[in-house]
């Protein structure tokens, strides 16, 4: 039996947990009975509730999941956290054959091998590319203790962002506009500069928000302080005003590095308080310091051109004399918001 399918429904019930169910990775499961038949379906759709698989066999009370077969894009958990192990369900529950899309890279999960012992068949790496790709940022939290940086940008033809005077509203379309914000609440965070506060005012609506304010110039009645959790990573030559002007936050004294606030030590506070992944929306002198530090960059692109070269460009950090010099990446998805495009690209 050919399980590509399914482990692409298992891929997009997985999908409905984003935003919900950080640090733990996205993770949707499909049952079929001993004769092939999709019985039940299920997915982790909140941090500390039911994983998937077990969302799924719970919803089974007469056992017909009996000799039958799991599919899971992740390796079932085989450990005590918040639920109790997963395998332990799989076992008691007589399913003779698991389909799993990667292995877990979370050093406590021996799930296979647990499986494997109680005489069921596990098939392993049923697309698992696309299973790798959908928890991206579970994979570097865990191998790299790190958090996962993602760029949002959006540009003319001509890769501007802004005209000299700033004006931006609005660049893209409302569809474009629409599906930034379903990338955002993948995001554990979202980042900006208080260049970009004082610019364009922005709500950036979010359950936590980091703000880069070296000289706290921002701390007023701006839009973006008014809801969410606000992290301000400002420089300690100037005392903060106590409270911040929202329902939850801190001040974060940080280190500068040639005028400019450190982003490892900010990226690496981010992570101290839980925020696991970040996504960057702001202009282009943050978004080229950080290009060192992404792992993925959303760029949408409106058919517009300025013909301005003293307009905003998107990635604006560094002069270089070759364009050999440039930094490479590779385009891995083209897709339509008309009129514009939305390119998502990894680093080389």
């Amino acid at each position: 039996m050919q399980y590509d399918n399914l482990m692409k429904k298992c891929i997009q019930l997985a999908s409905k947990g984003e935003g919900k169910v950080s640090p733990n990775p996205l993770v949707g499961c499909v049952v079929l009975d001993k004769n092939g038949n999709e019985i039940s379906t299920g997915y982790h759709a909140k941090y500390g509730e039911n994983h998937a698989e077990r969302d799924a066999l719970l919803k089974l009370k007469n056992d017909e999941e009996k000799g039958g077969t799991l599919i899971v894009n992740l390796e079932p958990c085989s450990h005590y956290g918040k639920t109790p192990p997963c395998t332990d369900l799989i076992i008691e529950r007589g399913i003779k054959r698991v389909v799993i899309g990667m292995r877990d890279v979370n050093p406590k999960v021996n799930g296979i091998q647990k499986l494997k012992n109680a005489g069921i068949e596990v098939i392993e790496g049923v697309l698992e590319k696309e299973c790798r790709q959908l928890n991206e940022v579970f994979i570097k939290n865990m191998t790299q203790n790190k958090p996962f940086i993602a760029i949002k940008t959006a540009a003319t033809l001509d890769g501007k962002i802004a005209t000299q005077n700033g004006s931006s509203k609005w660049i893209t379309s409302e569809s474009a506009r629409a599906e930034v914000k379903k990338i955002r609440n993948r995001y554990d965070a979202i980042m900006t500069t208080s260049s970009t506060i004082l610019a364009d005012n922005p709500t950036m609506e979010h359950r936590k928000k980091i703000i880069l304010d070296r000289e706290l110039k921002t701390i007023s009645n701006a839009k973006i302080y008014q809801s969410g959790e606000i992290f301000v990573f400002y420089n300690g030559e100037n005392p903060p005003p106590n409270p911040l002007p929202s329902r939850a936050g801190e001040y974060l004294d940080t280190p500068v590095i040639n005028n400019k606030l450190d982003l490892e030590f900010i990226f690496n506070k981010a992570y101290e308080l839980g925020i696991k992944s970040l996504l960057i929306e702001s202009g282009g002198h943050l978004n080229g310091s950080a290009l060192k530090f992404t792992d993925k960059i959303y760029h949408f692109i409106a058919p517009k051109i300025t013909g301005d070269n003293n307009s905003k460009s998107c990635f604006d950090y560094r002069n270089i004399n070759n364009i050999n010099d440039s930094i490479n990446f590779k385009i891995d998805n083209i897709e339509n918001f008309n009129p514009d495009i939305l390119l998502t690209y990894y680093p080389i």
